[in-house]
């Protein structure tokens, strides 16, 4: 797990490429008459320092306490100050703020017809590349000059800046709407889950509807049909509704692959959406055009005009070696996946400052999947005890819950029946205080709880008629979920028929060519 640390501009400092330490030291050398300066000793020390550590820092003799706190500030605020200055060209927002600034600096010298020209060109630069809140930032500012700048032709300038105003004004009003509703459906899904029952379907359905029922599809542009792609998917995703998924997932790819330059202006947004496809073709076993779409969202990040920074690194990382493993467990090639397991701890370790620990811990539950199917089953134990003793997983109890319970049957593997007994009390336990307690995680743990009461002789009749039970359990929308986190179907397949889960899997995905 992750050590991340809490002191901000220890932080900053190690996140900083060669070439960016070397900037800020050529920056910094221009500020004061001599290198040596308090400040630059404090950037050295920390940029050779493996932990923060105030007392190193105090030991140097160069910097007294007091001097510190405000030491620590003025130098945080240096180095963002060397960074803005280095920024690549390319990256279009910072042109655009950077010629709103030089539009500001004009304006305070009274120069209002060189600001309004500067103004009028980033203005269509931006309409141009979908950045409506910046147009219409600089359509209010042309306004404030305009009434102080008098020419003939100030009558039939208003009228266009008024009815700019007022276009751009509806157009941001709808792609903030669209991105609250959005928000607040991730913030039901982090609050109560997915639904799961009729009443709570009816509740989402109703309250999404509301919010949408005016808008018209037909008039969005780039960013309206980004953020109405978003909502409707979060919508789906609470629902369970994973073809609804699959429509709007790759509708928001679509949109980008249709608009390439926006992949590169908004790098982000392009990559979460992709994630979000895949896990839709994930949900759907869509095999064939999981392979596609990830192959091409490899090929596109590896494009040379791909932006290059620690965030999308590390999202890159999360979202490409995510749905790796997730191929391997669809086609159930275990075997053949092993390899990426210390690449993916190895990047773990790199990105480790940008990934949050519920990310680190859905790296464990799959690699401790990859394990099961492999049949190592101390291997899959470990992985999972890092995620049942993580006391940090609030907002994925979900994870917690399946980590639980694939123990329970990695356990029951080994024949550790003593082991067996204690974790299903703490399981039911643990099940019964997050109020998370479904069919599926009932059966497993009943059918477990009565295993060592059969006889050997009836042991396979009893594994067939729990097979007959989670087929039915597989068909409701509400249980449905729980088999993409725990494939229980596949495992009662193996022990009927006395195969590898490997096997069982390799087989079905055969059978399915999607």
């Amino acid at each position: 797990m992750a050590n991340h640390q809490k002191d901000f501009l220890f932080v900053l400092i190690k996140s900083l490429s060669k070439s960016e330490k070397r900037q800020f030291k050529i920056f910094a050398s221009r500020l004061e008459t001599s290198s040596n300066t308090k400040f630059i000793e404090l950037f050295n020390i920390l940029d050779k320092s493996e932990v923060y550590d105030e007392k190193l820092i105090l030991k140097s003799g160069v910097i007294q306490k007091v001097q510190l706190s405000n030491l620590k500030s003025y130098l945080y605020k240096q180095i963002l100050v060397s960074i803005r200055l280095n920024i690549p060209s390319q990256n279009i927002r910072y042109q655009l703020r950077e010629q709103m600034d030089f539009a500001v600096i004009l304006y305070n010298k009274g120069l209002y017809k060189q600001s309004l020209k500067i103004l009028d060109k980033t203005k269509q630069q931006a309409l141009e590349n979908d950045e409506k809140y910046m147009a219409y930032e600089i359509v209010e500012f042309e306004k404030l000059i305009e009434s102080q700048y008098i020419t003939r032709s100030i009558q039939g300038r208003a009228d266009e800046l008024v009815v700019q105003a007022k276009e751009l004004n509806y157009r941001n009003t709808i792609s903030s709407k669209l991105s609250n509703l959005s928000l607040q459906l991730y913030g039901i899904m982090l609050k109560t889950g997915y639904v799961k029952n009729d009443k709570e379907y009816r509740y989402i359905d109703d309250y999404f509807n509301k919010h949408i029922s005016k808008l018209d599809e037909s008039k969005f542009g780039f960013r309206e049909k980004y953020w109405f792609y978003n909502a409707n998917l979060w919508r789906s995703f609470l629902v369970q509704d994973f073809l609804a998924s699959y429509k709007f997932a790759y509708k928001w790819v679509q949109l980008f692959y249709d608009n390439p330059n926006m992949i590169y202006l908004n790098p982000v947004f392009f990559l979460k959406g992709n994630h979000y496809f895949l896990e839709s073709l994930y949900m759907l076993k869509y095999k064939s055009n999981f392979k596609k779409y990830l192959n091409l969202l490899e090929e596109t990040i590896a494009d040379p005009k791909f932006p290059v920074n620690d965030n999308l690194a590390s999202l890159s990382f999360l979202y490409v070696y995510n749905n790796k493993l997730n191929l391997h467990i669809l086609e159930g090639t275990f075997a053949e996946s092993e390899y990426l397991i210390p690449e993916i701890l190895n990047k773990l370790k790199l990105h480790s400052e940008h990934l949050d620990e519920h990310h680190e811990m859905l790296f464990f539950y799959k690699i401790a999947s990859i394990y099961f199917g492999n049949e190592k089953y101390n291997e899959c134990i470990n992985y999972l005890d890092k995620i049942i003793n993580n006391k940090n997983l609030t907002m994925r109890e979900d994870l917690m819950c399946f980590a639980r319970l694939l123990s329970l049957i990695a356990h029951y593997e080994l024949g550790k029946d003593y082991y067996l007994e204690n974790h299903l009390k703490s399981t039911y336990k643990f099940l019964l205080k997050m109020n998370d307690l479904h069919e599926v995680q009932k059966e497993i743990i009943k059918f477990l709880r009565n295993l060592n009461n059969f006889y050997p002789a009836d042991i396979k009749k009893e594994f067939k008629k729990m097979h007959t039970r989670f087929v039915e359990l597989e068909k409701n929308t509400y249980e449905k979920r729980a088999f993409l986190y725990l494939d229980i179907i596949s495992w009662l397949e193996s022990k009927i028929e006395n195969r590898k889960i490997a096997d069982i899997i390799k087989e079905k995905a055969k059978l399915n060519n999607r």
